[in-house]
């Protein structure tokens, strides 16, 4: 049976990665591979561990191997790619895994605790999505403003070289250009 803690702990984990906490570690190829054999044979060892429970218990089992696998596979290509929408993608499927475990857990009561429980799996999964897009949002601000202020500094930079004759001058916009990656 999924309990409030096991929720919880799904959530904290949603919460985590949405605020980009999990940090990209690019790898090569070979440790991918790697890597993805790893996930799969834990995936298969978990999906067997699931064949002793039965009933309710074993389909909570089975969901939570499958998110398990999920979250691994997202995380991976994280790590492998470090690209920030992959970062997005590893927030949305940890969020949706937990939700789909949390909700499966739902299934072992009834009538109004029952609802309340697939209502608060629900609420928490909204919350854990815009906290993911809200992460996404912070991250373009912050790639906008360090982009608005390199060209400020370029733009000073430049006027600066603009008191300068001569080889200096062409020195120093050459200087300016390389640090401040203009072309």
């Amino acid at each position: 049976m999924i309990t409030l803690a096991h929720c919880r702990t799904g959530i904290a984990l949603a919460a985590l990665l949405a605020t980009g906490a999990v940090y990209a570690n690019t790898m090569t190829k070979t440790e991918f591979n790697a890597a993805k054999g790893r996930i799969e044979a834990t995936a298969k060892a978990d999906n067997a561990a699931c064949k002793e429970s039965s009933g309710n218990a074993a389909d909570v089992c089975r969901e939570r191997a499958s998110g398990k696998e999920k979250i691994a596979r997202a995380e991976l290509d994280y790590r492998h790619t470090g690209k920030v929408g992959d970062r997005d993608k590893l927030a949305v499927v940890t969020a949706d895994a937990a939700y789909a475990t949390a909700r499966q857990g739902c299934d072992d009561q009834a009538g109004q605790a029952k609802d309340a429980c697939v209502a608060e799996a629900k609420a928490t999964h909204t919350k854990a999505l815009a906290d993911a897009k809200l992460n996404r949002q912070v991250g373009t601000a912050r790639s906008d403003a360090a982009d608005e202020k390199r060209a400020a500094n370029y733009k000073l930079a430049a006027e600066k070289c603009d008191s300068l004759a001569g080889d200096a001058k062409a020195s120093c916009v050459v200087e300016a250009k390389a640090r401040f990656g203009k072309s």
